[in-house]
């Protein structure tokens, strides 16, 4: 029972339900904007925005493919808008933020082992460097 108990107070374990929950209140939010402002909008432009009505008669077999469709068409919107509303400025601003970060090494001339700007001598080959 005592490792139980250490398992659940890991960090990682605190962390993934931390993750599951705000993803799944993230879900309704992308959710609504799909169904409620991109759907509309679409079919304003296209028309038809519910697919769910095509079908296919085989025989006595109906083949309702577009409810497959609808869920094509709103997983791909759904990954749109997480790629352009989270993922993009995501990216940018990480990138941003590490172009400011200075670096304090460089690679020494002779072996290429990182070594510190100010050195003047590199710990691994003792090659005399000039300072940078």
């Amino acid at each position: 029972m005592n490792g139980f108990k250490k398992f659940l107070m890991q960090g990682n374990v605190i962390d993934l339900a931390v993750a599951v929950v705000i993803g799944a209140a993230f879900n309704s939010i992308v959710q609504s904007f799909v169904a409620d402002l991109l759907t509309p909008l679409i079919s304003a432009f296209g028309g038809l925005p519910d697919f769910s009505s095509l079908k296919v008669t085989v025989g006595q077999s109906n083949f309702m493919y577009g409810n497959f469709l609808n869920a094509v068409i709103s997983f791909l919107m759904i990954a749109a808008v997480i790629y352009f509303l989270v993922v993009r400025p995501y990216t940018h601003l990480k990138e941003r933020a590490a172009g400011r970060i200075e670096s304090t090494t460089r690679d020494c001339p002779e072996c290429l082992s990182e070594i510190p700007k100010a050195a003047s001598r590199c710990a691994f080959c003792s090659a005399e460097v000039a300072p940078a």
